[in-house]
Order: C-alpha cells, then structure tokens, then sequence
C-alpha cells in the first residue's frame, strides 16, 4: 500500500500590501482544502475525489479566482474553466466558458464520469452539468466585492492578473493504491473576451496525471503555459530523460514558462509520494500533507517547498 500525499496551490501572484494582508486567511484555506482531501484519502479513497473535495472548497471560498470569486470578462461577465485527471486510466474530464455552475470542477468531474467526451465548453457543459444535479449558481452569487476591489487596485498599480492576483486553483492527489490524480479550476484572466479558453481547461497544458510519472497542475500565463504544454512537459522530461520529479519541474518551468517569458508555477507529486513546487513568481500559494505528517502551507520563495 502506496503512502498517501495531497498538495493544493491557489495560485501565483507578486508582492503587494493587498497580498500580504490575506496571507494569514490563503494559508487557512490552503490548510483546510489539504485537510479535506486528506481524510479522503486516509480513509481509502481515490485521488480523484481527494482532488476534486480539495478545489470544490476552494472555489466557494471566494478569496481565489475560481468559482465564487472569478474575475470578469470584458462584457462584464463571469465564464469559468476546470479540468481534472485520472492517473491510472489516463482519462480526464474538462469544461471551458461555462457559466452558473458553482463548482466548475464537479463538472470536469462530471463529463468524465460521463465517459463520451473529454472537454464540454458553455452551455454544453452547462446542460451536462444540470443534467447531472450540480447546484447552479445566479451570476452575482460569483462576484464578491472584495476580490472585485482588488482587481481594480492592481489596474490602479499596474500589475497583471497574474502578478497581482492569487488565481487559479488546483491538487494533486497519491491515494493508497498507488494511484495519481490531479484538478485544475480558474476564473480566467481579468477583462478576457468571452469564449477565452485558458490552460484550467486544457489537458497536458494546466493538469496532467499519469501514475507512471506525475499527477501536475498548473497556474500562471496561460497562454503561455498552453505554448509550452507545461504539465505534459514534466511528464515528457520524466519519461524521455528519466529525470526525477523535482528536476523536471524545475527544468520544464524554466526552460519552457520561463524561456517564453512567462511567469506561473506548478505543483506535482509521483507514485513515490515526492512532492514538487515550481514557480517564478514572487509569491504561490501552497499546503501540502505527505503522509502522516503534518499539514504544510507556503506562500513566498523563501519558505519549504516540500
């Protein structure tokens, strides 16, 4: 029986005061979405529920971009994208642009446990995902002012969404049977045009899980991301150039986010229970438990990265 690990990130973002004023309530969440997908697993179940328990909580809480919490389209808007990946199988389940739809990673979820597709974008993720009893949502219910207010401070200082913003959200997941999984959720980029379709929802782009390397999600530029194909390409450098997870971590960031310019992080765990984080932003949210330890949270680069 494999030890069990579970790591969360909720994103990158630079210094900024608004930042350094949440990161006593990031850390309490991260610590809580940990939790939860550890009791999961501690209690036998797959990686894929610990992935999707531990990002459902994180799109209600409202401090992220993703789920209640996402930022705005430039129509004024709230369109959201998620994904999520099983390890063993390979399979996976991603919606893109949907709207309503409270935690946009039950329905990843749900068009994979659907079995006929693997990406749904608007309102066919949407249809699915009545059809499947997901709770719906009034478009206001996803705005929350105080994230709203820090969109605009950023504009007022010039940063980006993603140096400013914490933002998109996602686990990795080792169950007891030795089996991986990853999720990825976002609310998008601030001022995006409709039908914009980022890294969240893209297989091998923000999430990748194949039990034979790494379970992977992603944050950050995501056009940039999708470009280098960055969680596929920490699998790629595992199997191709037998690198060691935190090594290829760091070299598929590097030579790939960051060789296109990009700006972004990734967190990633392997059948072994190692745990990996990358990034290059000043700042990324993470907590981790690795298996009978304790829960672990990070926010700067100076601090464990597990």
């Amino acid at each position: 029986m494999a030890d069990v690990a579970i790591a969360v990130h909720g994103g990158t973002a630079k210094r900024s005061p608004r930042r350094e004023a949440e990161a006593g309530q990031v850390r309490a969440a991260i610590a809580t979405a940990v939790a939860a997908g550890h009791d999961l697993l501690a209690a036998g179940r797959p990686a894929l529920e610990a992935v999707e328990a531990a990002v459902v909580l994180l799109e209600d809480d409202g401090l992220f971009n993703a789920g209640r919490g996402s930022l705005l389209t430039d129509e004024g808007a709230i369109e959201m994208d998620a994904s999520i990946a099983d390890g063993e199988t390979q399979r996976s389940g991603a919606v893109a642009a949907v709207r309503g739809v409270r935690n946009p990673v039950r329905a990843a979820r749900a068009v994979l446990d659907d079995d006929e597709h693997a990406l749904l974008v608007g309102e066919g993720a949407v249809r699915l995902a009545r059809a499947s009893g997901l709770e719906l949502r009034p478009e206001w219910w996803f705005v929350t002012a105080d994230h709203q207010a820090g969109w605009l401070e950023n504009a007022e200082a010039g940063l980006t969404a993603d140096e400013g913003q914490l933002g998109t959200v996602g686990a990795v997941a080792l169950d007891a049977r030795g089996n991986l999984a990853a999720a990825t959720s976002t609310g998008g980029r601030p001022g995006q045009r409709p039908g914009r379709v980022g890294d969240s929802a893209l297989i091998g782009a923000g999430t990748w899980a194949r039990n034979a390397t790494a379970a992977v999600s992603c944050t950050g530029d995501g056009e940039l991301i999708i470009a280098g194909a960055l969680a596929h390409e920490v699998d790629a450098l595992m199997r191709h150039r037998q690198l060691g997870l935190r090594e290829a971590c760091d070299q598929a960031l590097t030579a790939g986010l960051g060789a296109l310019g990009g700006s972004g992080g990734l967190i990633a765990v392997d059948a072994e229970a190692n745990l990996a984080v990358a990034f290059n932003s000043e700042l990324m949210s993470r907590g981790w438990k690795l298996g009978g330890g304790p829960i672990e949270t990070a926010v700067g680069g100076n601090e464990r990265n597990g």
